[in-house]
């Protein structure tokens, strides 16, 4: 059984491409298994390739990232997604978690930094750098299509949305509460529902927004 975390790249600079490559395939459990150069290919090559993550920068020729993201999300709603961006894309941050991705990595990051946001995108878990969910929620504040209509959770589904917003995958936020895994899934989907939200990712933020959860200080 292969137990490789098999990953796509997808960017548009053949050097940047390469480099993560070569980054990647120097780890263990890691495995590139393609690479795109824009957002025709990354929906394609997603479709026949079916990575566990893709690797997906913003802007590209023939279709951006956000349009890439909702049309791979569209035919595999199980795909992660982890964003590389760079501030000069501020415009795309947004739009791109509304359409579904899981996780954003600024280009400048450590090469440890990105192997870790693999795994943790891999896991389950969200993945923002703190200086990027800090736009993101500045950015839900101001948005004027943020309904806030929404159902309200139970003291359970708050507790496990707080660890949600922590990082923790199902698996420990069971463990911390001592609730069976299944259990805390179908929570999970509950706090999305009720919340009108497509994922983890934009229910961490919701919390964070909120002040149910406090964002981090690393870097």
């Amino acid at each position: 059984m292969n137990s490789k975390i098999r990953i796509l790249v997808v960017d548009d600079h053949a050097i940047v491409r390469e480099g993560l490559c070569a980054l990647l395939n120097t780890e263990p459990d890691l495995e590139v298994v393609g690479q795109a150069s824009d957002g025709i290919e990354a929906i394609a090559q997603a479709k026949k390739l079916q990575p566990d993550v893709i690797l997906l920068d913003l802007v590209m020729p023939r279709k951006d990232g956000v349009q890439a993201i909702k049309e791979i999300m569209l035919d595999n709603p199980q795909s992660r997604i982890l964003v590389l961006t760079s501030f000069a894309e501020d415009d795309l941050l947004f739009p791109a978690i509304k359409a579904g991705a899981h996780g954003y990595l600024l280009k400048d990051s450590s090469p440890q930094e990105l192997l870790q946001a693999i795994k943790e995108i891999h896991c389950g878990q969200s993945s923002l750098h703190p200086a990027i969910a800090r736009k993101l929620i500045a950015e839900m504040q101001n948005s004027s299509d943020q309904n806030e209509t929404v159902e309200p959770l139970t003291d359970r589904e708050v507790e496990i949305l707080t660890l949600l917003a922590q990082g923790l995958p199902n698996k420990a936020i069971a463990e911390k509460l001592t609730l069976s895994e299944r259990t805390v899934r179908t929570h999970v989907t509950n706090i999305l529902s009720k919340l009108h939200l497509a994922n983890r990712t934009q229910a961490a933020l919701f919390a964070l927004r909120k002040g149910i959860a406090k964002p981090e200080n690393g870097a």
